[in-house]
């Protein structure tokens, strides 16, 4: 995937879960078959890109219990 981002070509969007707490993450599908993440707090910063498919797997990590809770 090409490093530049047009955060304006793309929407990004907050999780329906988000509390408002100010540490929350934005996803956007980033105009081509992957998903841009970037951070709530600094929309014009860097956003993160990854394909579908390790975006996917991610996500799935996240809500099964392949991943520890930081202590």
């Amino acid at each position: 995937m090409p490093n530049a981002l047009a955060h304006e070509a793309v929407a990004f969007r907050k999780s329906s879960y988000s509390g408002g707490n100010e540490e929350c993450v934005e996803c956007a599908a980033d105009g081509t078959t992957g998903v841009a993440v970037r951070d709530s707090k600094n929309p014009h910063g860097p956003a993160l890109r990854f394909t579908g498919t390790a975006f996917a797997a991610f996500t799935s990590a996240l809500t099964g219990s392949e991943l520890a809770a930081a202590h």
